[in-house]
């Protein structure tokens, strides 16, 4: 078994019999160094958003003093979420190596196949309403004009 899977599970487990949050863990890697360990926080936090990989990212962000992760590399014991997909797309993460397919991932009671279905058609499941359009492209103008910003 790869030696970071493992602690990635060790973790999983760790939150989960804590009854911290389901069966998910996540390390992120950066030059063959532990940077981030973290599991699913979602019952301890009462945080939907507290799972293992986005957990990891925030970690190891702090850590490095980063947003920009496209140096690591993330292990998971679980193909990742929507959302964390997102985060791990936000964080530049490069290479992501899970254990579990989404499909094991249903078969235990989390099955994220209608969340990837949901993004594909929003408008079939979320009632978005556009409103003021022109003051929320203001911000992207005073953002553009903004001399000191820095993009991600």
């Amino acid at each position: 078994m790869n030696n970071w899977m493992e602690s990635a599970l060790k973790e999983a487990l760790k939150g989960m019999n804590a009854n911290e949050g389901g069966p998910f863990g996540a390390l992120i890697i950066r030059d063959s160094k532990i940077i981030s360990s973290a599991h699913n926080e979602v019952l301890k936090t009462n945080d939907p958003t507290a799972h293992a990989e986005i957990n990891a990212i925030r970690k190891a962000s702090r850590a490095l003093g980063k947003f920009d992760l496209s140096d690591c590399v993330l292990y998971t014991t679980c193909y990742p979420c929507p959302m964390c997909m997102g985060a791990i797309f936000w964080a530049r993460i490069p290479t992501v190596y899970y254990a579990s397919s989404m499909d094991a991932a249903a078969e235990g009671g989390f099955d994220d196949r209608v969340f990837y279905e949901m993004i594909l058609h929003p408008e079939s499941s979320l009632d978005l309403r556009p409103i003021d359009a022109a003051k929320g492209k203001e911000l992207f103008r005073q953002w553009l004009d903004k001399n000191n910003r820095t993009l991600y």
